[in-house]
């Protein structure tokens, strides 16, 4: 499968959609202590919604794509294994159930849900759904990328236009990187105009997409935060790599990304984080 048709791209709005009305929304506001679970580290959340929209959507997306590999946040946690299978797959299916958990747990309206058809190791669709407002954004290669409104309607996201360094706007998640490497990064902090995070890709993805923000550094490559919302980023007329250089593809485990308006201007601010 190397295209995803527009019926087929809507079906996977309203897989979405349901998912999130039946086991997210109604949990919200609604966590418990007994609800929410840590894994890797004690912000590293996992929730009765996480668990339960994986599981639906998973139910959903295998009778949609009854070939594919499933690789599901919460799956992965329990099973390692699973995420090594995404590089020889000839077609996968990527999904965060609640991207932002550590915001949805506390009662921040900053969390969304991601969805990536990957074929071949190219992304050939990526979606980010908004429980809380009801829309989306999509993408596919060559098509463009669109907010779509709970209404239905369509509009066409471009990234912010170039600028110099010192009047950007961008997310870097300082606490993320080694400790050995943040004080370098801090200092980068400082050639900019003002840097955050919102411990959510959906919605950093939606930012730097639409505009809002100029740029995105991101200390993990973890496939449910990034096959979609790289691909969305491009189509918004943006350009992504790793520090290194090298292109992003959603199999990759390691390395550093890099999102800007354009490719000046990322070498631009990979100097500004890199150079002293």
């Amino acid at each position: 499968m190397r295209e995803i048709s527009d019926a087929l791209l809507r079906a996977l709005m309203e897989d979405m959609r349901r998912a999130a009305e039946a086991e997210i929304l109604p949990r919200f506001h609604g966590v418990t202590a007994e609800s929410i679970r840590t894994k890797t580290a004690p912000d590293d959340l996992v929730t009765d919604a996480d668990l339960g929209a994986e599981r639906r959507l998973a139910e959903a997306l295998s009778a949609r794509f009854p070939q594919a590999l499933l690789i599901g946040e919460e799956a992965v946690s329990v099973d390692p294994a699973i995420l090594a299978r995404l590089a020889d797959a000839d077609l996968a299916v990527i999904v965060d159930p609640v991207d932002g958990t550590w915001n949805f747990a506390h009662g921040l309206p900053l969390f969304g849900m991601i969805v990536a058809v990957v074929a071949g190791g190219e992304t050939v669709a990526g979606l980010i759904h908004y429980p809380v407002t009801g829309d989306f954004l999509a993408a596919r290669p060559g098509r463009g990328a669109w907010h779509i409104a709970r209404d239905g309607t369509e509009t066409r996201l471009a990234v912010a236009p170039p600028s110099p360094v010192g009047e950007m706007h961008g997310f870097v998640p300082l606490h993320m990187f080694p400790a050995e490497e943040q004080p370098a990064y801090a200092q980068g902090l400082l050639r900019f105009a003002r840097t955050t995070t919102w411990r959510c890709s959906a919605y950093e993805y939606r930012a730097v997409a639409s505009g809002a923000m100029s740029f995105a550094l991101n200390a993990e490559l973890k496939p449910w935060d990034h096959a979609a919302g790289v691909l969305i980023h491009c189509e918004a007329g943006g350009y992504g790599a790793l520090l290194t250089g090298e292109a992003y593809q959603a199999a990759m485990t390691r390395g550093r990304l890099l999102l800007a308006p354009d490719g000046e201007s990322w070498e631009a601010i990979r100097r500004g984080f890199t150079e002293k």
